[in-house]
């Protein structure tokens, strides 16, 4: 065994575009890799330089739009963006400002039903949500980044395309929805064999 520090701990963790609401109205895209569930609440790992961190901080509702492995372009094509403008010195050299961040990637807007933000009309998985805490979070890493927030939201509604749900039922069909994973800043899908399924599938 050796004894490592990498500068980032994605054991491939699937990939969101989150929609919150800008100060004018307009709806921001974010992507990110660092979230969970359990149950219909959701955390999301933020760090607090980002335009999502104060939209959320402003406004609480929000939409976790999942994409498909084929959208990881798009997906690339958001990552150098920021809604901050002007934008950051710290962030200056990497990132750019961009009003219009569906135009920017070549994604469609689709009105949400229970929250102000937009969704991604291209992402077969949208769920719309609702901040429920925001929390700091601790550590040298961390604070290196500029500090980061665990934001906690609960789930209000699940837009979800056909295709991926087992008929008749409201269960995801694991057979045909793959997600778009990154993995240690790499793109990738899950593998197509299953591997098994625990004993609650």
């Amino acid at each position: 065994m050796k004894t490592i520090e990498p500068k980032i701990l994605y054991f491939g963790t699937p990939v969101a575009i989150v929609s919150t609401l800008n100060e004018d109205g307009g709806t921001n895209l974010s992507p990110i890799s660092s979230f969970w569930t359990l149950g219909w609440t959701m955390t999301l790992g933020v760090l607090n330089d980002a335009k999502m961190a104060e939209n959320l901080q402003r406004y609480g509702d929000c939409v976790v739009n999942l994409p498909t492995p084929e959208m990881w372009e798009a997906v690339e094509k958001l990552a150098p963006l920021t809604g901050k403008n002007p934008v950051p010195k710290e962030k200056s050299e990497q990132f750019h400002f961009a009003k219009d961040k569906f135009a920017a990637a070549g994604l469609s807007r689709l009105e949400s039903e229970l929250v102000k933000p937009l969704r991604v009309r291209e992402c077969p998985f949208q769920m719309e949500a609702r901040v429920l805490s925001l929390n700091e979070l601790g550590g040298d890493k961390v604070a290196k980044l500029g500090g980061g927030m665990a934001v906690v939201v609960e789930v209000l509604r699940i837009h979800a395309e056909e295709e991926f749900v087992l008929e008749g039922t409201d269960h995801i069909n694991p057979d045909k929805w793959s997600p778009l994973v990154y993995n240690f800043r790499h793109y990738y899908g899950l593998a197509d064999e299953e591997l098994g399924r625990t004993f609650r599938a």
